[in-house]
């Protein structure tokens, strides 16, 4: 039986950071994304936005294990909600 990707990895083997996976994202996926809004920090949706059409291209070897998107919300590489000063 095959895993699906990211169960069953070896808990030593280390993740991505958001900006390592982003960096192999399409370049023109990338601009669509995050076109005006590449001083702040991503948002949870645009990285949801890219997975939707990573995953409707047929590239699931692409999107981030689940153990690596929990990484990135829990150390802060991913902000949830912008919040307003």
């Amino acid at each position: 039986m095959t895993l699906p990707k990211g169960f069953g990895a070896s808990q030593s083997s280390r993740s991505r950071t958001y900006e390592e996976w982003w960096a192999t994202v399409p370049e023109d996926l990338r601009q669509k994304t995050r076109k005006g809004d590449e001083g702040n920090k991503p948002l949870l949706n645009q990285v949801n936005y890219v997975l939707l059409h990573l995953h409707l291209a047929g590239k699931h070897d692409a999107k981030p294990s689940h153990k690596e998107l929990k990484d990135w919300l829990h150390s802060g590489q991913v902000d949830v909600l912008r919040m307003k000063k």
